[in-house]
């Protein structure tokens, strides 16, 4: 059972709601694959990556069925794709571990074609007082957030990078997630 289930699989369907038939994506921290099996049956192309050859073991497993996936190892901070590659790039739920966020959106930037979208799902707080347990959790896993956003910090977080095209969507549940839709011109 999935604690967040709700978030869970309502962040995957959201995404794939920005994805068309003749898009080629790229996911960058794709974990266990939660947001990948919604956006595979959606598009042309999916490269599925993660730094942990453990997670992207599950994903294989759960992307099987899939002939337009390939799933491999990548650095979000040090991609190894060229300028201009993809039509539309996830970075779901990662943002808030990383102790150089910067590194990781010029790169996602790079790799994305002009006229292509980034999408960037994290994890909010409600309220200072709301989601202690979840984070708790989540930092028994092993994940340390270098950033605790909320709603209103998120969209801080983007323009204080010059980002001011971004919408924004919520999926609300136990721990909710704003999904950062932002357009690419180069």
């Amino acid at each position: 059972m999935t604690y967040n289930k709700k978030v869970y699989k309502g962040t995957g369907i959201k995404v794939a709601d920005f994805i068309n038939a003749e898009d080629e994506v790229l996911e960058c921290a794709c974990g266990t694959g939660a947001i990948s099996v919604s956006i595979a049956p959606n598009c042309r192309k999916l490269i599925a990556t993660d730094y942990s050859e453990g997670m992207l073991r599950q994903t294989k497993k759960k992307l099987a069925a899939y002939n337009n996936v390939k799933v491999e190892p990548a650095d979000i901070t040090a991609l190894h794709y060229a300028d201009n590659s993809f039509n539309k790039v996830v970075a779901g739920n990662v943002i808030h571990l990383l102790p150089n966020p910067k590194s990781a959106l010029d790169e996602l930037f790079r790799v994305c074609k002009p006229g292509g979208k980034l999408i960037i799902p994290t994890y909010i707080y409600t309220s200072q007082d709301s989601n202690k347990f979840e984070i708790g959790f989540i930092q028994l896993l092993g994940f340390k957030h270098n950033r605790k956003f909320t709603e209103e910090s998120y969209k801080e977080f983007f323009s204080s990078y010059g980002i001011d095209n971004a919408q924004y969507y919520i999926v609300n549940g136990r721990m909710p997630c704003d999904i950062a839709v932002i357009s690419v011109e180069k």
